[in-house]
C-alpha cells in the first residue's frame, strides 16, 4: 500500500515562510581553531603538528615524566583522547605555552 502525501510542493515558497535555510558552517567559528591558509590570519593561528608525549619531551628536553607530572600541573595545553587516553600536543600551542613562560619569567 503506498502512502500519498497531502503536502503539495508547487506551494512552498523560496522564502520559507520568513525562516532563512540554516547555515551548514560554524555557529561560533571564533571559537574554533582555523588552519592559517583559511583563516587568512598568520601561521600562529594553525595548531601545528600534533605531538605524542616523548616528542613533546624531545623538543622541551627533558623526560616523558616531568611533561606529565610536572608541565600539565602548570598548564601545558593537551588533549586527550579518553579519560585514560593518550596525550595529544599540538606543536604551535607548546611553543606559545613556552614563550609565555618565558615572559612571566622575564625571559
Amino acid at each position: 500500500m503506498t502512502r500519498k502525501s497531502d503536502f503539495d510542493s508547487s506551494t512552498m515558497s523560496n522564502d520559507f515562510k520568513g525562516f532563512r535555510p540554516r547555515d551548514p558552517g560554524q555557529n561560533c567559528p571564533q571559537e574554533y581553531p582555523q588552519d592559517a591558509e583559511r583563516s587568512g590570519g598568520s601561521s600562529d593561528a594553525a595548531l601545528g603538528d600534533p605531538l605524542d608525549i616523548r616528542e613533546v619531551a624531545e623538543f622541551l628536553g627533558c623526560s616523558s615524566w616531568t611533561v606529565r607530572h610536572r608541565y600539565l600541573r602548570e598548564g601545558l595545553p593537551h588533549f586527550r583522547t579518553a579519560s585514560t587516553g593518550k596525550l595529544i600536543f599540538y606543536r604551535n600551542q607548546v611553543i606559545r605555552w613556552v614563550l609565555s613562560k618565558q615572559l612571566q619569567k622575564g625571559g
